[in-house]
């Protein structure tokens, strides 16, 4: 596992977790199984755990050498109003609080909505949203990185640009880029090819440094898109994303990270994916 630059995993628990001992650390013992080496936990809900259970799934990331991130529930939205805002930051925040305590170093969002309105004005609103509930966690001690997703329909707070922005802006900040979204979010099939992704490498090292391109935190798989963007997941193999293409400009880059399969067969694309990158790196 630590021979390769990339940690592959899923997002929310692998299909075939075994019922015994279930739940996030059996889940975290079958990633182990299956050779895979992180789990992002699908809090995504809510956030319904104790902090019993939180030490119980740090200890078995950590026996098991299995990564943890969390995935925040759906309903925040840094655009929210002024009613509604309080709701979204304490989604939030508990997720970084709860996955602190389980041993998530990264906590995923989805950043919201434009509600019609230019980017640059809903940016105006979410940076020191965000800024905020940054400055309280280091306050409490928590290093956790948040990491706004980039989303896959264009109405969406979450462009590749509106999570650089929200990045650059704030540190302890960083995208998760779902390229499968980024695929998607244009609606005619572009963002798929080796010279589109490496100007988007290029755009984040810039922006955030090369040594970021380092850690960075994917969520991938296929995906089924139409002319306002995402549709639906879909297996590796059942769509056009050129997985190959990606992963030459990521290997260009000397990108690492984390590599979090959504697919519909997540478990079995996760190798797929840990596989063909393997098989980059002997080329």
């Amino acid at each position: 596992m630590t021979s390769l630059s990339f940690r592959f995993g899923t997002v929310g628990s692998p299909n075939s977790t075994p019922k015994k001992p279930g739940g996030s650390v059996g889940a975290i013992q079958h990633i182990k199984a299956l050779d895979l080496g992180a789990l992002e936990l699908g809090w995504v809900n809510a956030v319904r755990v104790t902090e019993k259970t939180c030490a119980e799934i740090k200890t078995a990331g950590q026996e098991n050498d299995v990564l943890v991130s969390v995935h925040a529930p759906y309903f925040i939205n840094l655009n929210a109003d002024d009613l509604e805002w309080p709701k979204s930051r304490k989604r939030l925040m508990d997720a970084a609080h709860y996955g602190n305590l389980a041993g998530a170093t990264d906590i995923i969002f989805h950043p919201g909505s434009y509600f019609g309105l230019p980017a640059r004005e809903v940016l105006d609103k979410a940076i020191p949203r965000l800024a905020g509930c940054v400055d309280e966690l280091r306050q409490a001690g928590n290093l956790v990185r948040l990491r706004p997703e980039t989303m896959g329909k264009s109405a969406m707070l979450g462009s590749f640009e509106d999570t650089l922005a929200m990045s650059k802006a704030i540190a302890g900040v960083q995208p998760c880029m779902d390229f499968a979204h980024l695929h998607a979010r244009q609606g005619d099939g572009s963002m798929n090819s080796y010279d589109e992704w490496s100007r988007t490498l290029e755009a984040y090292a810039s922006a955030l440094s090369a040594e970021a391109l380092k850690s960075l935190h994917i969520h991938l798989s296929g995906i089924e898109y139409g002319p306002k963007g995402e549709k639906n997941h879909l297996p590796i193999q059942e769509a056009d994303l050129d997985l190959k293409a990606l992963f030459r400009a990521l290997q260009a880059f000397k990108a690492g990270g984390r590599i979090l399969c959504e697919s519909p067969v997540m478990e079995e694309d996760a190798i797929l994916m840990r596989d063909a990158w393997k098989e980059l790196l002997a080329q």
